[in-house]
């Protein structure tokens, strides 16, 4: 299974995602701000992987300061490593938990010397990528006991390995099926405009020796019309309080053409993309980002050079479209504000 990010105690290295499948190329980071880079650029994606990236690079921010200052402005300092992170990316949840997990330990040992508030600090940063791995193998597993013997199941953009620090979400609960002895084939769209089903998901599939088949993302439909898809399987940027869904771009339709042909479409995420403090999709901001991503592939132009374009980077998916939610503390289904209330009372 491919390892989307490797800490080394100095650097983090990412796999450059924008490069794929053609080429696997690595990005060392050295600073907060060349992390915040990589999450901005999109050579690292996927809401979990955006958080755990982000609490290394917290963590380099702060070696950074131990190393160039002393202890009177650290606080100061710290809040701007923090802004320039969390305002990389502004659609996934994941980004602010990771940083205020962070931001909690730094600010209840402030006591300590700089070199063990470094270390602490590290040592959160590595629990948060180990917790993750081990979340997605949990809801990899809650998931699959979802699909039958023999399931064929349709995916959008990339939630596997590559989007989490391993594994992944809606790909974890692939492999976990696999694992559990299960006939699993995948159908999985391009995801236009940045292709990260073609590029990303297809790779990675392809990379475990599971069976995979690419569509683009107008075939859906009509697969689905054909009778060959047994269920649905994304991720999730970030879920409202009432079950609203955001994610890539292209999600909703898919939920729409599920619930169409009726075929269960299930959402794989971790608890902490939940965001409680949204009631409603309608609160989630939209990421929109540039126009070449439509106008160009790899460089090459495809469309007229000055036709105007609309880019948003996310939809939001009705609760009443999906399923259910699968997450590492179990499955939730309808009602969705008091089910999701209730697990995160129960912790």
């Amino acid at each position: 299974m491919v390892k989307t990010m490797e800490w080394n105690g100095e650097t983090l290295k990412l796999i450059d995602q924008r490069r794929l499948p053609s080429e696997l190329a690595f990005v060392t980071c050295e600073s907060y701000i060349d992390v915040a880079e990589a999450i901005r650029k999109m050579i690292v994606r996927g809401a979990p992987a955006i958080g755990v990236s982000a609490a290394y690079g917290y963590v380099l921010g702060m070696k950074e300061y131990v190393r160039n200052n002393t202890k009177e402005d650290l606080e100061e300092y710290m809040k701007e490593v923090y802004n320039t992170l969390i305002t990389a990316r502004p659609t996934a949840i994941n980004l602010k938990w990771a940083l205020d997990r962070m931001s909690n330990v730094l600010n209840g040992n402030l006591d300590e010397s700089l070199d063990a508030l470094a270390e602490r600090l590290e040592k959160e940063a590595n629990d948060m990528a180990n917790e993750d791995v081990q979340t997605n193998k949990r809801m990899g597993m809650n998931g699959a006991k979802l699909l039958p013997q023999r399931c064929t199941v349709l995916t959008h953009c990339n939630a596997g390995a590559l989007a989490t620090a391993g594994y992944g979400t809606a790909l974890g609960v692939i492999r976990a099926a696999v694992e559990m002895g299960k006939e699993i084939k995948v159908y999985a769209d391009e995801t236009r405009p940045y292709l990260q089903g073609a590029r990303l998901t297809a790779w990675e599939l392809m990379e475990d020796g599971i069976d995979v088949t690419l569509i683009t993302d107008n075939m859906a439909g009509w697969v689905m019309k054909q009778g060959k898809i047994d269920a649905v399987l994304v991720g999730a940027d970030r879920i409202a309080a009432n079950g609203d869904v955001a994610n890539k771009i292209g999600t909703y339709s898919l939920a729409i053409l599920a619930g169409h042909h009726d075929i269960p479409f299930y959402v794989i995420a971790p608890f902490s993309s939940i965001d409680l403090n949204i009631h409603s999709g309608k609160d989630i901001p939209i990421e929109e980002r540039s126009r070449e991503e439509i106008t160009k592939i790899r460089d090459v132009d495809i469309a007229p050079k000055d036709v105007k374009v609309y880019n948003p980077a996310f939809d939001v998916t009705d609760n009443e479209l999906i399923t259910a939610i699968i997450t590492e503390r179990g499955v939730i289904r309808q009602p969705y504000l008091k089910n999701l209330s209730k697990l995160a009372e129960n912790g």
